[in-house]
């Protein structure tokens, strides 16, 4: 995600080296990104990083040790600004658990709409960027989880409603990452109303037990 990522100005700024280096690191982590969304992680080069960012090789390094180094980077922020995104999705107004899960839904999948390079780098092409950033992927996932459990009042790692609310997320999971492989993130949004149809099929069914 590129949020808060800014150019600086052309010519002498003055600007103080803390506003440079991270103005700087936000560019490098938005173009690894980008660069491992386009080419896939095996195919992206410290180069193709470089000339999407528009730093300097000597830059890059001065920052990161290598291109994984930077991809993990980026899977780090993204992800913590999907969260704290998702988070503020949860001091909305609700009448219930699956109206607050409704919010959340929406969130999320407007965020991964909007970002479809950094879903794609994420959902996707992790898991062939090595051990790292498979465990990056899969932690997110259980913290998506986490989260779902909350709202619905879900206690126990080993109890059957956090086994049923892991395989919710594994759908919403696999229905997002289908649309991003294809090209279709601009129809992650439509996925919200039948998903949050489902959610209400499994909360009645719960309740008629």
């Amino acid at each position: 995600m590129a949020e808060g990522v800014q150019q600086l100005p052309r010519g002498r700024h003055g600007l103080p080296r803390e506003q440079v280096l991270a103005s700087q690191r936000g560019r490098i982590l938005a173009a690894v990104a980008a660069a491992v969304a386009d080419k896939g992680f095996a195919r992206v080069t410290v180069a193709d990083v470089i000339a999407r960012a528009g730093v300097s090789r000597e830059t890059f390094y001065e920052q990161f040790s290598d291109k994984e180094e930077a991809f993990l980077a980026a899977l780090d922020g993204g992800a913590e600004l999907l969260l704290a995104i998702l988070g503020s999705a949860l001091s909305l107004p609700a009448e219930g658990p699956i109206e607050q899960l409704d919010h959340m839904l929406e969130v999320y999948l407007d965020t991964l709409a909007a970002e479809p390079a950094f879903a794609k780098a994420f959902l996707i092409d992790a898991y062939g960027a090595g051990a790292a950033a498979t465990a990056k992927r899969i932690d997110l996932q259980q913290r998506f989880v986490d989260a779902i459990a909350g709202i619905l009042g879900i206690g126990g790692e080993d109890s059957s409603d956090r086994f049923a609310c892991e395989a919710l997320i594994a759908a919403v999971s696999s229905l997002v990452t289908a649309r991003i492989g294809t090209g279709r993130a601009a129809e992650l949004p439509q996925l919200r109303e039948p998903l949050i149809e489902l959610a209400r099929r499994l909360s009645l069914s719960e309740v008629r037990r």
